[in-house]
């Protein structure tokens, strides 16, 4: 049987995610519901006598904006060409505007190659952390319900490209996952989601107006935990600096890091109030 390009069904693309767990990627448990869900046309695979042999995501936010992620061969076909056959099926005919990705080390010269260039770095820190924090009056517990006011809140402070309604339905409305905001004049001034992986937690987003409240969201993100001594995970983008410090006053240290990069112009994102972005497979 020749080799074939499709789009993926919805109960085949948990073999992704498996895959990225292999890789040492540590995803949410409930990622793959939540990803495939934010747009069902954007995920593709590549398959063989064997079965999946090579995935990709390509997930379109708008007619301008896509991200792409859980790029990923299997083993035995890695340095056939495969993999790359995908990339070029799935990207190379794409009209959008701008596309952006977080590259690992390894592949951002590959990456470069096909047109995307450096925007910054994304650091992943980690650490079995303890807090106490003295939760405000004005903190909330996000529902469901609140995703409107939440993206209206991405949108006006240039935290994330396009709107992403589909996303936050399952990223906020999952019962699993924990979303909190603090009250503010756009009713909030900012917010975070903990959530629970193979290994530990991870905080993502983390989107704040300033360095105070991000760590009283952090803290009380983390007090939320069922498990108070399991791993935590933090992404966050170097050049927001008050990010960077936030993790290190915490015990966390360095494990990973990508490259931010697009592939059109890059959107003007302010990342002085991205101290933890969502997640390195959608943006």
């Amino acid at each position: 049987m020749p080799d074939k390009i499709r789009r993926l069904k919805s109960f085949e693309f948990p073999v992704a995610v498996d895959w990225a767990a292999k890789e040492g990627w540590n995803p949410g448990i409930h990622d793959a519901e939540v990803f495939f869900n934010t747009d069902t046309e954007g995920f593709w695979g590549a398959f063989d006598k064997q079965g999946l042999a090579a995935v990709i995501s390509a997930v379109q936010y708008s007619s301008d904006f896509g991200f792409v992620g859980f790029y990923i061969c299997r083993p035995d076909r890695r340095g056939s060409g495969l993999g790359y056959r995908l990339w070029q099926t799935v990207l190379e005919d794409s009209v959008l505007k701008t596309v952006g990705l977080d590259g690992v080390v390894d592949q951002q010269d590959n990456y470069r190659k096909s047109g995307f260039e450096f925007a910054h770095r994304n650091i992943r820190f980690g650490g079995v952390v303890q807090t106490n924090v003295d939760i405000p009056d004005d903190l909330i517990t996000l529902e469901i319900n609140d995703i409107a006011i939440v993206d209206a809140f991405e949108q006006t402070c240039n935290l994330f490209p396009e709107s992403r309604l589909n996303f936050l339905r399952g990223w906020i409305g999952n019962a699993k996952h924990t979303a909190l905001a603090l009250k503010g004049p756009m009713g909030i001034r900012g917010y975070g989601v903990i959530r629970p992986c193979l290994e530990g937690h991870k905080i993502g987003p983390l989107f704040v107006q300033d360095a105070k409240d991000a760590k009283t969201l952090f803290g009380a993100l983390l007090q939320s935990r069922s498990d108070q001594g399991s791993k935590v995970y933090l992404d966050v983008p170097e050049p927001n600096q008050a990010a960077v410090d936030l993790a290190k006053m915490h015990g966390m240290v360095q494990e990973f890091e990508t490259a931010r990069m697009y592939k059109g112009p890059a959107p003007e994102l302010d990342l002085d109030n991205i101290f933890g972005i969502s997640s390195f497979e959608l943006g």
